[in-house]
């Protein structure tokens, strides 16, 4: 064994609390270095009452690591653990104190996790996880009250600038709820909709008002309402790391310099406020003088933002906040502005904009999720650039399944295009099979999916301004066949828990032809997504277990507690009767293990290649399957039923840019 690869630390993305009894314990090896890993866990101050070997399974790898998972349930919420590695007749144990041959008496120098204290449970709304959303830029949507619009408007439809406007309005957004119901979707996420100069609105003006050229906070709230009528919630953007140049208080600052009252609610680095060579003389969103960088430190900002993040929740009615350029703001505003949120509606939704590594952010303390663009990168790289190959693709999806908590990758906000990126069909080279297969995957992966809108009826375009086209509503001018396939995707998604659940592992991956099959369950569900990414048809063959329905990922090992006996003697036999394993075993030399327990280790472990624990059929490995959706392939209409071969061959033939959906039938 490579002992450098393996990695463990307490807490973070490593040991967490999922619920309010149950810890996740992860361990990293060298891929397929290791055959089978073990926890050994137990209570500190009951150890010999407690003491118990749970198998750990390989939940995700990448192209370096292997990454073992296991649940558990203490008895008194406290932990004790470490790792029991085998691989051949080669075994160690690895815990806080480093690698060690023999099981120590005690557990002293194991890893501990203290105590599952409730407070620090990080649960995400769990509405979320079953969301579909969809991005709104609300200049663009549509105009549905001429009079707002502003006097130098364009004809709807026209070649947007960064500075052109078309009238697009809330009216608007009320006016065509039936589409975005019918769609299938059931959350809404606003660019900014408060008073601001620009289009964009992130150039805010007022916080407590909504642009006069979108209507009112009235017609807000009427929207609001609207939208929870058909069960559809409501995030708006706040941008709180800056404001806009016309917000008062920057204005003040400006006029009175060093003698404003709000002079210290802004960084300024040299007075007076202005641009010398292109540089302003104060912080601000990137160079941009428009926007004035806040100082969110400052008690009078920190009460004003506040302020508004209860207003448009508790007046308007509002069910969360996307928040811009939030890992420019300071951790501590970030953690005050949760309890602020969480304590007017604790069901709220927090989403943060970060595009890289966002632990820090996501510890239960101050986001619920962030804009998950390692997943769009990874997405667009295989499916839309095709400039990786399947086997990359999976690699980094493995390693964004294995960075955080599994509750993160529930509520992950997952997106392929938005306001400040190229539609996705442009990047997918105006190809809508490929753009089908990239939102496939987006709408069959854990995590919150989310659909820019017009991406349905096949808007292109390219960055900014291009990106941020005027709703096509002509269905003359619509990709009717394109919108079918969103509706009939984002409807199995709602249909089946299993595509909204975490457990997810690839069965196969096409090294050379750009194929990938991989399985989502939950509970009685077994579904398969087979997909063939690239130009050309493909011959798929791979082998797929005959589970029975049901089977997925272990249910959480509940550690047992023998109570206290009255002498050591009847403490360890306890102990190695909850292991159902001689007490030898445990604290035998670990390179001097029995063939018979290395046997045992690599039984009870779950590899990569059957990660999921699912039992063989002992008559056979015939699986049998139901075709629920496909790219129109004739002989994988719905309804169709496809079985696998004697020994659980599955073979497919899927044209270019072709994919199947399949639900294993009940026998």
């Amino acid at each position: 064994m490579l002992l450098e690869a393996v990695y463990h630390r307490p807490k973070q993305n490593w040991a967490y609390a999922y619920d309010g009894k149950t810890l996740h314990l992860r361990l990293r090896t060298k891929k397929d270095d290791v055959a089978a890993v073990e926890a050994i866990v137990g209570d500190k101050y009951a150890w010999n009452q407690t003491i118990t070997n749970v198998p750990m399974r390989i939940f995700s790898s990448d192209a370096l690591f292997d990454y073992w998972e296991t649940a558990v349930i203490p008895p008194f919420r406290r932990l004790r653990y470490a790792f029991r590695l085998t691989s051949g007749a080669e075994t160690i144990l690895f815990s806080d104190k480093g690698f060690e041959h023999t099981l120590p008496d005690n557990s002293n120098s194991f890893f501990d996790f203290p105590y599952i204290n409730p407070i620090d449970v990080f649960e995400p709304p769990a509405w979320v996880k079953d969301a579909v959303f969809y991005q709104i830029f609300p200049e663009r949507f549509a105009n549905g009250d001429p009079s707002l619009s502003p006097k130098n408007v364009l004809p709807w439809g026209g070649e947007p600038t960064p500075q052109n406007f078309f009238g697009g309005d809330l009216q608007g957004v009320i006016d065509h709820l039936d589409h975005i119901s019918e769609l299938g979707i059931n959350a809404v996420y606003f660019t900014p909709l408060f008073e601001a100069t620009t289009n964009h609105k992130y150039d805010t003006q007022d916080y407590m008002k909504v642009d006069p050229h979108f209507g009112t906070n009235e017609k807000l709230k009427e929207l609001v309402d609207a939208c929870h009528a058909r069960g559809i919630r409501v995030l708006l953007d706040a941008v709180f790391n800056h404001s806009g140049k016309t917000f008062p208080p920057f204005v003040d600052a400006q006029k009175n310099g060093q003698l404003s009252k709000y002079a210290d609610w802004f960084y300024v680095r040299e007075w007076p406020l202005q641009v010398v060579d292109g540089v302003p003389t104060y912080e601000t969103f990137a160079f941009e003088p428009l926007m004035p960088k806040l100082n969110t430190e400052h008690p009078e900002v920190k009460q004003y933002l506040f302020e508004v993040a209860r207003y448009w929740i508790e007046e308007i009615g509002i069910d969360g906040w996307r928040l811009d350029v939030a890992n420019e703001v300071d951790h501590q505003f970030w953690r005050e502005f949760r309890k602020t949120v969480k304590d007017v509606n604790p069901d709220a939704y927090i989403l943060g904009e970060i595009w890289h590594d966002s632990m820090m952010w996501l510890q239960g303390d101050q986001f619920d999720a962030v804009m998950n663009y390692p997943f769009t990168n990874a997405v667009l790289d295989f499916f839309a650039y095709q400039t990786i190959d399947a086997t990359s693709f999976a690699n980094a999806i493995g390693t964004q399944l294995a960075a955080y908590p599994q509750q993160v990758t529930e509520s992950a906000f997952n997106l392929l295009d938005s306001h400040d990126t190229p539609r996705l069909l442009t990047i997918c080279g105006d190809n809508t099979e490929a753009m089908k297969l990239s939102s496939l995957f987006q709408l069959t992966y854990p995590g919150t999916p989310c659909i820019y809108y017009g991406d349905e009826v096949g808007i292109n375009g390219a960055g900014d301004p291009g990106c941020r086209k005027c709703m096509v509503w002509d269905e003359a001018e619509q990709n009717t066949e394109l919108l079918r396939f969103y509706k009939s995707a984002i409807g199995l998604r709602h249909r089946y828990s299993a595509l909204r659940s975490a457990d997810i592992r690839f069965v196969h991956v096409g090294a050379e032809d750009g194929t990938l099959v991989y399985e989502r369950r939950d509970g009685n569900q077994r579904l398969l997504v087979a997909l063939n990414a690239r130009g050309e048809a493909a011959d798929l063959s791979f082998a797929i277990e005959a589970a029975s329905i049901g089977q997925g990922a272990a249910a959480p090992h509940a550690v047992a507690f023998t109570g206290f006996a009255s002498s050591e003697v009847a403490d360890v036999v306890a102990a190695a009767e909850i292991n159902n394993a001689p007490t030898e075993a445990l604290k035998a030399e670990v390179n001097t293990v029995t063939a018979e327990a290395v046997e045992e280790l690599d039984t009870n472990a779950v590899h990569a290649k059957d990660s999921n624990a699912t039992a063989v059929h002992s008559i056979d490995n015939v699986s049998a399957w139901s075709v629920l959706l496909s790219s129109g392939i004739s002989e994988f209409s719905e309804g169709t039923a496809i079985a696998s071969n004697a020994d659980g061959t599955l073979q497919l033939k899927l044209p270019a840019y072709g994919f199947v959906i399949m639900e294993q039938s009940a026998e």
